[in-house]
């Protein structure tokens, strides 16, 4: 499946409403073009915009890397019949704000970890839609449905609102109810998985060292796969933390390497409920962060059977549930 490129241009005419200066009416699309372009570092998911830097009583201006942050509108179709009937135009789920990059991943691990699709097996294709104009546009996902499976309708039976938007801090906001996201993941199986506490004292410096639009910005989460032995698997960046988990998710679904039962997740931040409702989804034993868990993701990691490592700084880490995976 082709990853879904992004244009900052597209951001500009759906994420900015008309402006109103000195009483005249300019547009918000226009100014924001003026003042940002695109970063020829990641011209993808940076952009650099014009800033006044304050040193004391001193003021000079400069340019500055900014993290891309735009919309990404994830649709359902369907595959056309064999019998070439009209088949209804494909429907939106939801508007994810997410860096762009990855785009595909980023669909299918978020419609993964919400329960709204269980395999690859499900899904034909990730392609860009048409915007209002029928142009291609890389600001929309059109995930295409095997032939059976109505992911809208799977949608609204899940209780999701039409059209919902996921923010850049919140990865369930479409479902009713917490106790909703938890009810579709079944609980992690008893295993054998375990690694040293020293294999996780040096997952952050591995994770960091590979964070090259973080270099740049200071303004992106990262999260990362890691095996048994600290090997660094994977690695993906977001303005959202969720989003770069779910990136990693997508990849596993089309790499077919579902679920991750031998596999550590690191993330860097904070540790949140719905960072444990996606590795519960995507089957990871270990989930880590280098700072601290909230109650919920304690409490859910618990139930689930993951093992939650926070505060991993230097030779120091807290596990708060099922320890038996780290031991010396």
């Amino acid at each position: 499946m082709a990853d879904i490129q992004q244009t900052h241009g597209e951001l500009a005419r759906h994420a900015l409403a008309t402006q109103t200066s000195g009483g005249k009416q300019t547009n918000g699309a226009a100014l924001l073009a003026a003042r940002l372009t695109r970063s020829q570092a990641d011209p993808v998911r940076q952009v650099t915009a014009p800033v006044v830097r304050w040193e004391g009583a001193a003021s000079t201006e400069a340019q500055d890397e900014l993290v891309a942050e735009e919309p990404l509108e994830v649709r359902a179709a369907t595959t056309p019949p064999a019998d070439h009937v009209a088949v209804a135009p494909a429907e939106t789920i939801a508007v994810i704000m997410r860096t762009p990059g990855h785009d595909a991943e980023l669909a299918l691990g978020f419609l993964l970890s919400e329960g709204l699709i269980t395999s690859g097996a499900e899904i034909v294709t990730v392609r860009s839609g048409s915007d209002a104009d029928g142009l291609p546009s890389p600001n929309i996902a059109e995930v295409v449905c095997a032939p059976g499976v109505d992911l809208a309708l799977r949608a609204k039976h899940a209780g999701y609102s039409r059209q919902f938007a996921v923010n850049a801090s919140c990865g369930v906001c479409g479902k009713n109810s917490v106790a909703d996201a938890c009810a579709s993941l079944p609980t992690l199986p008893p295993d054998d998985f375990a690694v040293a506490p020293a294999t996780l004292y040096g997952l952050p410096e591995r994770l960091r060292a590979e964070q090259r639009v973080f270099s740049f910005t200071g303004g992106l989460h990262a999260a990362a796969l890691f095996d048994a032995q600290g090997d660094l698997l994977a690695l993906r960046e977001d303005v959202g933390r969720h989003n770069a988990v779910d990136k990693l998710v997508g990849r596993a679904l089309l790499d077919g390497a579902l679920p991750l039962r031998d596999r550590i997740l690191l993330v860097s931040g904070r540790l949140s409920f719905e960072i444990i409702l996606k590795a519960m989804a995507a089957g990871i034993p270990i989930v880590a962060a280098v700072s601290a868990p909230s109650s919920l993701a304690v409490d859910l990691a618990e139930a689930g059977g993951v093992t939650l490592a926070a505060f991993l700084r230097g030779t120091h880490v807290n596990v708060y549930t099922h320890p038996q995976r780290i031991h010396a």
